[in-house]
């Protein structure tokens, strides 16, 4: 499963949805992202690709603090 936290909003979809495959890096995630929610692919440099150990990958914005 991939979430993804994108201006505000959440969803829910699968890796076949996004055509996403578990040895791409970071950048070709995004850009599969970006062409689902036909948006540029920089709208998406500040986010952050997060690989949890159950095989889920969450794409939110980066966390700052302070």
């Amino acid at each position: 499963m991939v979430h993804i936290r994108l201006e505000g909003r959440s969803y829910d979809m699968s890796e076949t949805q996004l055509g996403i495959r578990s040895q791409m890096n970071d950048m070709a995630v995004k850009e599969r992202v970006a062409r689902y929610f036909d948006i540029a692919s920089d709208r998406l440099q500040f986010y952050i690709v997060d690989r949890r150990p159950s095989g889920d990958i969450i794409i939110r914005p980066e966390a700052v603090y302070g």
